[in-house]
C-alpha cells in the first residue's frame, strides 16, 4: 500500500519475544486500569534499533521535502504496516505529523482504525495531538527517539499516557537512539538558520548596491 513499507521477516526470535512480553504487559496493566510507566533509560534491543532505523529513514523523506525531519513506523509483530513522515507544510495540514501519517496508513492497510497489539516507533517524542490519536487507536507500545522540550506529551512537557482516568493506556519507551535522532533534527535547524542568514545577507547587499548605484540623469523634455 502507498505510504507503508515492510520489514524483513527474519528478526531474531529473542527480540520478538521481548516485544511480545512488553505488549502483553501493556495489555495486563490496561485491563487493571493502571497506566504503564514511561521508561526513560531503555534497554535498547536489536529489534528496537531495526525499527527505529526505519523511522529515521522516513524522517529523511521529510527533510528532503523541506519539512522538519520526523519519521514513524507502525509495527504489528515483526511487520511494518504503516510508515509516515512529517509533512504539515507541503500537505497544508496541521495534523500531518509523522505519527498521524503512520497511523492512517496502518489503519487503511488493515481496514480498521483500532490497532491493538501494535507498536509505534517515532524519531521525536509525540505531541499531545498524536498522543490522543495513539490512545484512540489502542496502540500497545510507543518507542520514541529524541525528547521534545516544547511540545512533548510523554513526560517532557506533559505526560498524556500517565493519566489513570483514561480508558486506554500505552507503554512508552523514550530515548531510543536519542543522540542519532536528535542530531538529525539539530542539523536540519542549523542548516535552516544558515540559509536564513545567507538570505538576509544577500538582501542587505542588494539593497546597499541599489542605494550606491549612480543615478541616471533625466533626458531633455520632449516637445509635443
Amino acid at each position: 500500500m502507498p505510504g507503508s513499507e515492510r520489514s524483513a521477516s527474519d528478526v531474531a526470535e529473542s527480540a520478538a519475544a521481548d516485544s511480545g512480553a512488553a505488549v502483553a504487559s501493556a495489555g495486563s496493566e490496561a485491563a487493571l486500569g493502571e497506566p504503564p510507566t514511561c521508561s526513560t533509560v531503555p534497554e535498547v534491543t536489536e529489534r528496537d534499533r531495526r525499527f527505529m532505523a526505519l523511522a529515521q529513514a522516513a524522517a529523511e523523506k521529510a527533510r528532503a521535502a523541506g519539512e522538519v525531519p520526523v519519521g514513524a513506523v507502525l509495527v504489528r509483530g515483526d511487520e511494518v504496516i504503516g510508515t509516515g513522515f512529517n509533512h504539515p507544510i507541503g500537505g497544508h495540514d496541521p495534523s500531518a505529523h509523522a505519527e498521524m501519517a503512520a497511523l492512517r496508513a496502518a489503519a487503511q492497510a488493515v481496514e480498521n482504525y483500532r490497532l491493538p497489539g501494535c507498536e509505534l516507533y517515532v524519531t521525536l517524542e509525540p505531541c499531545l495531538m498524536c498522543a490522543g490519536a495513539i490512545m484512540h487507536a489502542r496502540i500497545a507500545r510507543v518507542v520514541f527517539g529524541a525528547r521534545d522540550p516544547k511540545t512533548g506529551a510523554c513526560g517532557s512537557v506533559v505526560n498524556a499516557f500517565a493519566n489513570p482516568q483514561l480508558n486506554h493506556h500505552t507503554t512508552v519507551i523514550g530515548g531510543v537512539l536519542e543522540n542519532e535522532c536528535g542530531a538529525a533534527l539539530k542539523s536540519f535547524f542549523a542548516e535552516r538558520r544558515r540559509a536564513s542568514r545567507e538570505a538576509r545577507a544577500t538582501a542587505r547587499a542588494d539593497a546597499a548596491g541599489a542605494a550606491s548605484a549612480p543615478g541616471i540623469a533625466p533626458g531633455p523634455a520632449r516637445s509635443l
